[in-house]
């Protein structure tokens, strides 16, 4: 019988060989030809976590960035993995960049019961096995993590209303893992997204004791027929409810 530990371990362990078979691929490719290393990165990650997954647990299903994202058959499941092989694809393929990841979620009975965000650029993995310790805010201000590349208008909007600083980080995996190692205090994203993208973090902030929830304070859900997340916030949880009031204000209708 399966337990919730071998859960927690087996997030951890193949994220984590993900992360490192990636790494060997980005020796192997070099950064002349970035198009070759992303797609290489995003197929052979995605054949090795659902082959694993297929044999290990076998009565499971997946949903993967890179796979059938409207299998009927997730729907009906209890058990459903969620995986983003390659999460930073164009973070991947820079030279030097870190901010990238590979992320491993099960979500059972309705709720995300084990995850796993491995950073292997950053030789860390960071798990709901043994979550991290958040770490405590001081002082006034406090920064959240945005896109590289298409920072959300109305964050910058929040970020002045509520006396923040913005950090532009890659990954969506990053950026959350920024938020629970202490880099950045709180990552506000609307603008498009899908399950994979966040549920895995989105599990290990949890664990940790961290605030997750969408841009409105509603409960993440996850194994949806439409597999789009277009928002989530995601802090330190003394500093939800500012974050959660600036949103509402932004909102409201003038």
């Amino acid at each position: 019988m399966k337990t919730i530990r071998d859960d927690h371990a087996l997030a951890e362990d193949l994220a984590t060989e993900a992360g490192e078979k990636l790494l060997r691929l980005r020796a192997r490719y070099g950064f002349d030809d970035p198009k070759a290393l992303k797609d290489a990165g995003d197929r052979e990650s995605h054949r090795f976590l659902t082959e694993s997954l297929e044999r290990l647990r076998p009565s499971d299903s997946v949903l993967s960035e890179e796979g059938d994202r409207f299998d009927p058959k997730r729907l009906a499941a209890s058990r459903v993995w969620i995986v983003d092989p390659l999460d930073g694809t164009r973070e991947f393929g820079e030279a030097g960049r870190s901010d990238w990841a590979v992320h491993v979620a099960l979500w059972e009975d309705g709720r995300l019961a084990a995850g796993a965000v491995a950073l292997p650029a950053q030789g860390r993995t960071l798990g709901t096995g043994k979550p991290p310790v958040l770490p405590r805010h001081e002082g006034p201000r406090f920064r959240i993590a945005v896109s590289r590349t298409r920072p959300p208008e109305f964050v910058q909007k929040l970020a002045y209303l509520v006396g923040a600083d913005l950090v532009p980080i890659g990954s969506a995996g990053a950026k959350i893992c920024a938020v629970l190692t202490g880099e950045v205090e709180a990552y506000v994203h609307a603008g498009g997204q899908y399950e994979w993208d966040s549920a895995a973090p989105a599990a290990v902030a949890l664990a940790a004791g961290a605030h997750a929830s969408r841009i409105d304070g509603a409960t993440l859900t996850y194994n949806q027929a439409d597999p789009s997340l277009p928002d989530i916030l995601v802090s330190l949880p003394d500093l939800a409810p500012t974050l959660l009031a600036g949103i509402r204000d932004l909102h409201r209708p003038v």
